[in-house]
C-alpha cells in the first residue's frame, strides 16, 4: 500500500515533467529560421514572449521611473521631459531587444557587424539631429530658456512660444515665426532678455546742436520719459549725457520696461514727442556736417573765355 502511494505522486511528477512542460516547451520552439551552421537564426514563439515580457516590463520600469522624475516638477517641463522620455524609451528598447536576443542564444555578432556600416552612415548622417535632441534636453534640465522668453538670435527678436526636443519656435515683432535649432542655444550666443526677471533697460539717443541748454534737454528728455506709457515709474527713468560727438551734443534717456517685445513702440513714440519738445524750444537736432579743406602746390592760374577763345582758333 505505501509504495503504491509513493509511486502515484511519482506519476503524477512524470506527466507534468513529460507530457505537459513537454507540449508547452515544443510549442514554444515552433517558428521559422534562417541561415545554416552558426550562423543560423530562428525567431521562435518563446524568442517572441521573452521579446514580449521584456518591454512590457521595461515600459513599466521607465513609466514608474519617469512619474518619480517629474513629479516634482513644474506642468509645462513635465510636458516636455515626456518627449525627451520617448526619445530614451526607444534607446532602451532596442537594447533591450539585442539583449533578450543574445539571451536567447541567438549570436547577434553577425546582426551587428552587418550593420555597423549603416550605423555608422546614420550617425554622420544625423549628427546635427543628435546635437539638436541633446540641446533640446539641456534647454529642459538646466532650464535655460522658458515659453514666454523675449530672446534675440542673429539680430532678430523674438517671443518663445514653443519648446520641441529638436526645435525652437519663436515669433518675431513682425509677427513671423523663427525655427532655431536646439544645439544653437548651446554652441553659440544667444541673448535672453527675460533670463532673470521680465524687466529690462532700454534707452533712446539725441544728439543736440552744440550750443543748446543742456539743462533744458535734460529736463525735456526726463517729462517725456516720465509721461510715457509703458515704461515704469520704478525703478525711474534718468537722462546721460553720454559724449561729444563730431555733429552734436549725444543724449540718452534711459528707462526701464516690463515687456522688452513692445519695446519700439515705446521708442517710436518717445521719438516723436522729442522732435516736437525740442520745435517748441528751439532745439536743434543737427545732421552731420564735415569741413573740406584743399590743398595745392601752385597757384590757381584764371584765364578768360574770350582769351581761351582766341588762343583755340589761332
Amino acid at each position: 500500500m505505501i509504495s503504491a502511494f509513493q509511486e502515484e505522486p511519482n506519476k503524477v511528477v512524470e506527466v507534468i515533467e513529460e507530457d505537459i512542460w513537454g507540449a508547452i516547451k515544443e510549442f514554444l520552439q515552433i517558428g521559422i529560421g534562417y541561415g545554416s551552421g552558426d550562423q543560423r537564426i530562428e525567431i521562435t514563439i518563446g524568442l517572441l514572449i521573452m521579446l514580449s515580457v521584456a518591454l512590457l516590463v521595461t515600459n513599466f520600469l521607465l513609466r514608474w521611473l519617469r512619474s518619480l522624475l517629474t513629479s516634482r516638477m513644474a506642468n509645462d517641463d513635465r510636458l516636455k521631459f515626456i518627449s525627451v522620455f520617448k526619445f530614451i524609451r526607444y534607446v532602451i528598447y532596442i537594447v533591450v531587444i539585442i539583449i533578450t536576443m543574445s539571451a536567447a542564444g541567438i549570436d547577434i555578432t553577425l546582426l551587428l557587424t552587418a550593420s555597423a556600416a549603416l550605423f555608422v552612415g546614420l550617425g554622420l548622417a544625423l549628427q546635427e539631429l543628435f546635437q539638436d535632441v541633446i540641446g533640446g534636453i539641456f534647454i529642459i534640465l538646466d532650464k535655460s530658456l522658458h515659453v514666454g522668453d523675449i530672446i534675440e538670435v542673429n539680430g532678430k527678436v523674438g517671443k518663445v512660444f514653443e519648446i520641441k526636443l529638436r526645435t525652437t519656435r519663436a515669433i518675431t515683432r513682425d509677427d513671423k515665426v523663427i525655427i532655431i535649432p536646439n544645439h544653437h542655444f548651446i554652441s553659440e550666443i544667444i541673448y535672453n532678455y527675460t533670463q532673470n526677471h521680465k524687466t529690462t533697460r532700454e534707452k533712446v539717443i539725441v544728439g543736440v546742436a552744440y550750443g543748446s541748454d543742456i539743462d533744458v534737454v535734460t529736463k525735456i528728455l526726463m517729462e517725456i520719459a516720465e509721461g510715457q506709457e509703458g515704461i515704469m515709474k520704478n525703478p525711474k527713468p534718468f537722462v546721460l549725457f553720454d559724449d561729444f560727438g563730431d555733429s552734436a551734443l549725444l543724449f540718452s534717456v534711459n528707462f526701464f520696461i516690463s515687456d522688452s517685445f513692445s519695446d519700439p513702440r515705446i521708442k517710436s513714440e518717445m521719438r516723436y514727442k522729442i522732435d516736437a519738445k525740442f520745435r517748441e524750444h528751439n532745439i536743434t537736432i543737427p545732421f552731420p556736417q564735415r569741413d573740406i579743406h584743399i590743398f595745392q602746390d601752385l597757384p590757381f592760374r584764371h584765364t578768360s573765355i574770350g582769351t581761351a577763345k582766341n588762343s583755340n582758333e589761332s
